[in-house]
């Protein structure tokens, strides 16, 4: 006898179930989260027949393993990775059947940090604030991974995209993140903000779901005050006394007290979400 749900066989570093992100309320505290690199998401859910909404999981450098407990189609995506069947390489990229009781397993990113996971039907955990993605910063949503956890999957879908072997872009070499200064831009000296359109800074260990650390030169302040907390947003460059600047990712505070120099585009920051520590980032200031 089969249902339709998977079993969690190794959970990895980080695996979380993410879906587009549940924007919107902002107003109660609460990030919009979702998955660091949606065009993935997207792709995997097309590749399987999803809507591109639907659950998939994400994983974090070191992939995850899960047994199926019926016939279903996956497809992982976003960072390159092995992906086995029963031991057996199959494609990553495209959509792979994986027959009732078979162990799927995503080996460890060979570029990039993230990968992500879609199975037809997608992931049926209960929504929360109508979105069933993981917010760690909150605590929303389903928790991490954990071995033995036991997923359910929504109803299969029989129309699959017309996509099947995608190009798929590779993680950046260097990141170059659009920024459109403000606001709180004022708050640093002209040779900072110079400092910022033109030096190079490197992704930080210590950077995850919440903000993109940045390695680099200190951007100097104008005064040494503090700002009443205000909203961010999606890509708000904070600069924590430090000096050394924080792009904010998903899971980011929705208030926060330290000042924000600029913010980058949004479409720029799925590539943020895959860049390993020690890549090189530079800031392009657009208007």
């Amino acid at each position: 006898m089969t249902d339709r749900a998977v079993a969690v066989v190794r959970a990895g570093a980080l695996t979380t179930v993410q879906d587009l992100g549940r924007a919107g309320h902002a107003h109660l505290g609460v990030p919009r989260s979702g998955a660091l690199d949606p065009a993935a998401v997207r792709l995997v859910n097309r590749l399987v027949g999803n809507p591109e909404t639907a659950a998939v999981l994400e994983t974090t450098v070191d992939g995850c393993a899960v047994r199926s407990r019926c016939a279903v189609t996956v497809a992982v995506g976003g960072a390159p990775c092995p992906v086995r069947v029963d031991g057996r390489p199959a494609a990553w990229g495209t959509a792979v059947r994986v027959a009732a009781g078979s162990v799927l397993e995503i080996g460890a990113a060979v570029r990039g940090v993230r990968a992500y996971v879609a199975f037809g039907g997608g992931i049926a955990v209960p929504p929360v604030l109508g979105s069933r993605s993981t917010d760690l910063l909150s605590g929303l949503g389903p928790a991490p991974l954990a071995d033995e956890a036991v997923l359910p999957l929504g109803a299969g879908t029989a129309v699959r995209g017309p996509v099947d072997a995608p190009p798929w872009p590779g993680p950046a070499d260097e990141l170059v993140l659009r920024l459109r200064l403000g606001p709180r831009d004022d708050w640093f000296t002209a040779a900072a903000l110079r400092t910022l359109a033109t030096r190079a800074y490197r992704v930080s260990p210590a950077s995850n779901r919440v903000g993109l650390r940045l390695e680099g030169p200190a951007l100097e302040r104008t005064s040494p005050g503090e700002l009443a907390s205000e909203g961010m947003v999606l890509g708000s460059v904070q600069v924590p006394p430090d000096g050394r600047p924080v792009v904010f990712l998903a899971d980011h505070p929705t208030t926060g007290g330290y000042p924000v120099v600029g913010v980058v585009r949004e479409a720029d920051l799925g590539a943020a979400a895959q860049a390993v520590p020690g890549t090189p980032v530079r800031f392009t200031p657009v208007r």
